[in-house]
């Protein structure tokens, strides 16, 4: 169900005296959770919830041919499911463009900032690597899935482990793993999404606050560095606009990042 008019207008005013219906601040977070192990078949899996968003993402690894433009590095690929059980506003066929574009940013993610050293990837250069496939499921849409999808990637990568694969008969031993974890960069990166309703900016909306806002842009911090940025929808973010978003995400880029870690070592 759409956001009523009505309500749009209340949330812009809340906003403007610097409130939020469900009482957080403009740049706090709801409550995050990481449960692991959600499915015995991939390589690594996790369960992300934000809020009540709730979504899933399997690691599996594969043994193909490399790109020929990069004969000695591993292949990525990023696929997105918007299950219509997830909302009414999902239906079930073909990926619609907000599925493909929740893949194509938590692809950006795990890419531009080089968190899997895809060298460490390659079996016979020019002729076999490993090939990473995530696989995000929405569970229950509750706005920012684009922050719940990064997470869980990022969350799945660091616990999926390496399959065994025999190089003489060039076959991998399913449900047969090595000691070694997915070769990973050691600083771990984190999206923010920051989006703008009226004259405000917050961070992870419900779908009521999504619905109404104007223009939003995911921004990927790693080491205290940008390493990947993509706006979406179609009003513009002016110069001012842009510093303070990039100031939000300073402030709240360790936190999310500790509270992966704190996840991750409750589940050990």
């Amino acid at each position: 169900m759409e956001t009523t008019k009505v309500t749009a207008e209340r949330i812009k005013e809340y906003l403007e005296s610097g409130k939020r219906f469900d009482g957080r601040k403009p740049d706090e977070f709801r409550e995050i959770s990481i449960e692991t192990g959600v499915s015995k078949n991939a390589e690594g899996s996790v369960r992300v919830k934000i809020g009540k968003t709730d979504v899933i993402a399997g690691v599996k690894m594969e043994v193909s041919e490399p790109y020929p433009d990069s004969p000695d590095k591993g292949n990525l690929v990023v696929s997105a499911e918007l299950l219509p059980m997830s909302s009414s506003r999902y239906e079930a066929g073909p990926p619609k463009i907000e599925a493909i574009e929740l893949a194509r940013v938590t692809d950006r993610i795990v890419r531009e900032s080089k968190f899997i050293d895809m060298e460490e990837l390659c079996i016979t250069k020019g002729e076999k690597v490993w090939t990473v496939y995530i696989d995000i499921y929405s569970i229950n849409a509750d706005g920012n899935l684009l922050d719940a999808a990064g997470l869980a990637a990022i969350a799945a990568l660091r616990i999926a482990k390496m399959p065994k694969y025999d190089k003489k008969e060039e076959k991998i031993i399913r449900g047969e793993f090595t000691d070694k974890n997915i070769p990973l960069k050691k600083e771990t990166p984190i999206s923010i999404t920051i989006y703008k309703i009226g004259n405000s900016l917050i961070v992870d909306p419900n779908i009521e606050e999504e619905d109404v806002s104007e223009a939003r842009i995911t921004i990927g911090f790693c080491d205290g560095k940008i390493s990947s940025m993509q706006k979406g929808d179609p009003k513009e973010i002016s110069i001012e606009e842009m510093t303070s978003a990039l100031d939000i995400t300073k402030k709240l880029w360790k936190k999310i990042a500790d509270k992966l870690e704190e996840e991750l070592e409750k589940a050990k």
